[in-house]
């Protein structure tokens, strides 16, 4: 039997070259809450941690990630995202007016999804591929 959590099991991790700048655009397009932020020499991020709803994503400076050689970033990849985060919001069309203000590319505009629920992807201004939406997967 799993144990039962009031936190999520998973959060991903994301690197950013500059790091600072991306907390910032994340709570500010997102919604995201700052929960932790150590900084690093040179203005860069060791580690953070935002929160959003009951899940959040942890992120640090590219340049201070301990593992290169395990992970890399879209601008290493010439643009191409290696993972899309998928989040769940009550409110998609209020989320995406916020991420069009900020200048979130939309990838997949606003749209009813045929498995249902409604929501949007787009990229943040480093590469990295988010989907908001409400359909709750585990509902």
């Amino acid at each position: 039997m799993q144990n039962q959590r009031t936190n999520p099991s998973i959060t991903a991790g994301l690197l950013y070259h500059d790091a600072a700048n991306a907390i910032e655009w994340l709570c500010t397009a997102f919604g995201f809450t700052r929960k932790l932020v150590i900084p690093g020499a040179a203005g860069r991020i060791t580690h953070a941690h935002l929160v959003l709803g009951n899940g959040g994503v942890m992120l640090s400076s590219a340049e201070n990630y301990a593992f290169p050689s395990l992970c890399t970033t879209p601008r290493q990849t010439k643009g191409v995202g290696t993972v899309e985060l998928i989040v769940y919001v009550q409110d998609p069309d209020a989320h995406y007016a916020r991420a069009c203000a900020a200048g979130a590319k939309v990838l997949i505009p606003i749209e009813d999804k045929p498995y249902g629920g409604r929501g949007y992807t787009c990229r943040d201004p480093e590469g990295h591929t988010w989907a908001f939406g409400s359909y709750d997967p585990w509902q």
